[in-house]
């Protein structure tokens, strides 16, 4: 896996790409293990913030990017301005936003989700990690879900061709294999 310590040690040595703060991106298809990741990371980094795709109201049906957006208006535009963010995440299984918390201009900020690493990302690093299919589907069914089996496959078909335009995984500075010990 990867050496999260020092990768953190690295990462806070890099100039910041969003006014104060250092965006590191992990992107990556559903299953792979993003989150996983990105919550090691964030530890190894003293509690530095994590902001998620799933923080945002992305339906199974749409575009990948559809958060993208809504993450640049409500979170980095303000850090990137040097101001705090103020967030309201998104909890898909109740269907509504929790309560609003503050964001602070943090040395860095984890952003974790598909499409956080894409071309338009104003990252410093960019992580991708991947799995094979059947390990990432299997993941996500457990997470989720049997009955979100169908639409899981239309939202990994989205994910592919989004991946494949934006080049995603050419620009990661990190290739991480989030299938170790699944396989």
């Amino acid at each position: 896996m990867v050496d999260v310590r020092g990768l953190a040690a690295r990462l806070l040595r890099l100039p910041p790409s969003c006014g104060p703060v250092r965006v590191v991106a992990v992107d990556g298809p559903s299953g792979a293990g993003k989150s996983t990741l990105a919550d090691a990371l964030a530890e190894a980094l003293g509690g530095a913030p994590v902001v998620r795709s799933d923080d945002f109201r992305v339906p199974w049906d749409a575009d990948p990017l559809t958060w993208w957006e809504p993450l640049r208006v409500t979170v980095l535009d303000p850090l990137c301005a040097g101001r705090p963010a103020r967030l309201r995440r998104y909890d898909w299984r109740r269907d509504s936003y929790g309560v609003e918390e503050e964001i602070p201009p943090a040395p860095v900020l984890i952003v974790e989700g598909v499409g956080a690493a894409w071309r338009e990302s104003p990252a410093a690093y960019r992580i991708w990690i991947d799995a094979p299919r059947d390990v990432r589907r299997a993941r996500a069914l457990a997470r989720d879900g049997a009955e979100w089996a169908a639409a899981w496959d239309g939202w990994a078909a989205r994910e592919e061709r989004h991946f494949a335009a934006d080049r995603t995984r050419g620009r990661a500075d990190l290739t991480v294999d989030g299938g170790i010990g699944d396989h």
